[in-house]
């Protein structure tokens, strides 16, 4: 098992692999540096193999699908993940690495959002939509996480061995950061300083579409983590759309003793029934997440074990 392991997946990075793999060395020694190749067609894989790295590669596309190779093939103490474009500096990895080892810090952000990020970073859309997405998270999940969808981060053993992962793009960021929130796991924000990718590197990231993906991200982990806030309020919401067109009818039927909206009466009943069925399906849910909570500390508890037993 590494002590320290540098994590990089990268598509078409050769601008800037080479340099991203030497600052990674300069800032952490001792740590061994694996790049994953997704199916680049420059010469990434080889340049970053030429600076020192260990190149592994990860045929099917998107970053989700690279995490999922890197998370379950590498044993280390600690992870340090990061792009290769180059856009964030190492000086902040060393304290990253401290937290997680010394300070049993499960995931460390590395908050751009705080620093210059805003200034630097080009694309108006994407300012608007980090924003958005660390608005959304905190709010639904009541966190205080000030960086979504940075791409530094570090990591413990325990949260890489335990950590399903379910995103095939960019929307894995979104899923690593509820997950933490989620299940109570110890997280830290540490301030970096973001730069722009250099001239005529490219962003992999769709403003709209993998934007789009993000949001439906988190409404599906909502969904799934919050099944009775999720139903419940589904169920609020047709309750008072039921109770709305029915008060007419209601009204009608005191003054004339008619009923004339049958089929008014009818989609009220039928939407106060969806409403109950939603209410019911929450409760039913909710108790199901938390017999997976528990399922989850007790495969913690059986990972530190398994630690322990190999010497760790």
């Amino acid at each position: 098992m590494d002590r320290i392991a540098v994590l990089i997946p990268c598509y078409n990075e050769e601008q800037t692999i080479e340099k991203v793999v030497r600052d990674a060395r300069a800032a952490l020694p001792e740590a061994v540096i694996y790049v994953y190749d997704n199916n680049s067609t420059d010469r990434t894989a080889e340049l970053a193999e030429a600076a020192g790295a260990v190149v592994r590669k990860e045929r099917q596309q998107g970053k989700g699908h690279v995490i999922r190779r890197m998370f379950r093939e590498i044993d280390a103490q600690c992870y340090l993940m990061t792009d290769g474009d180059d856009t964030y500096p190492m000086e902040a990895a060393p304290e990253m690495v401290r937290l997680v080892l010394e300070e049993q810090s499960d995931m460390v952000v590395g908050d751009r959002l705080s620093s210059t990020y805003f200034t630097e970073n080009k694309r108006l859309f994407h300012n608007a939509g980090n924003t958005l997405v660390r608005a959304t998270i905190n709010r639904l999940f009541d966190s205080n996480i000030q960086d979504i969808m940075t791409g530094l981060r570090a990591f413990s053993y325990d949260y890489v061995k335990t950590f399903p992962v379910l995103s095939g793009g960019f929307e894995i960021e979104t899923e690593m950061t509820i997950h933490a929130v989620y299940n109570h796991l110890q997280i830290d924000n540490v301030v970096i300083e973001y730069r722009d990718r250099p001239s005529g590197s490219a962003s992999k990231l769709h403003t709209f579409t993998d934007g789009f993906r993000v949001l439906s991200t988190i409404l599906e982990l909502y969904r799934d983590y919050r099944p009775f806030r999720f139903f419940g309020t589904l169920a609020l919401l047709l309750a008072l759309a039921a109770i709305l067109f029915f008060i007419p009818v209601w009204r009608e039927y005191l003054q004339t003793g008619m009923v004339d909206r049958f089929p008014t009466l009818i989609v009220c009943g039928f939407t106060m029934l969806a409403a109950t069925e939603s209410l019911f399906a929450g409760m039913i849910l909710e108790s199901l997440e938390k017999r997976n909570r528990r399922e989850f500390e007790l495969s913690r508890l059986e990972l530190g074990r398994k630690r322990k037993a190999d010497g760790e």
